[in-house]
């Protein structure tokens, strides 16, 4: 198991035993997408140079300005004092999916060659729904280079539905002179 995972995995324990899991995870990723805007910031605090004592009252004074809850401040505290901060992203990554699993929820990534209305969005997210037996969150996004149709992956399950890629297939069975 990795580092972020295994600080993933314990908040995510306590956060289940006292009901406010989703609550940490907000806070986790609030606080890894700030250090991720300002690279400044995050910088002071991983960076040895600046005296520890300054770096440790710094990330204090954020956890305070923020109202971190107190578990998400120890965990923040501990990876300062392990020296692991700068490995905060992975831990927020990993978390997520932890909640995931535990929410039953899957994450689609989409790509398409044209914007699709919401009708649509709703429709294929309930067909990834279907396929895989889980809730699913859909991330979409334009790329005119699969000239039509889609593209969708959720965790290993990957439908290709693209006119590159049938275009590509068509050509290597022409190159291998196969019969179509």
């Amino acid at each position: 198991m990795t580092v972020p995972r295994r600080y993933a995995k314990a908040l995510l324990t306590l956060g289940k035993e006292d009901g406010k899991y989703q609550e940490y995870g907000e806070a986790l990723k609030g606080f890894a997408a700030m250090l991720e805007r300002e690279p400044e910031l995050k910088n002071v605090l991983l960076n040895p140079i600046f005296g520890r004592e300054d770096r440790h009252k710094l990330l204090l004074r954020i956890i305070e300005l923020f109202k971190m809850p107190p578990l998400v401040a120890n965990l923040l505290k501990l990876l300062f004092d392990k020296h692991r901060l700068g490995a905060l992203a992975g831990v927020s990554q990993a978390y997520q999916e932890q909640v995931d699993v535990v929410e039953n929820v899957s994450r689609a990534r989409v790509k398409a060659a044209i914007p699709l209305d919401e009708l649509t969005q709703e429709r294929l997210r309930q067909t990834l729904a279907n396929l895989t037996g889980t809730t699913v969150v859909m991330e979409v996004e334009e790329d005119p280079s699969i000239i039509g149709g889609l593209v969708a992956r959720v965790g290993d399950l990957v439908l290709d539905g693209s006119v590159r890629t049938q275009l590509f297939s068509l050509k290597e069975s022409l190159i291998k002179g196969e019969v179509l």
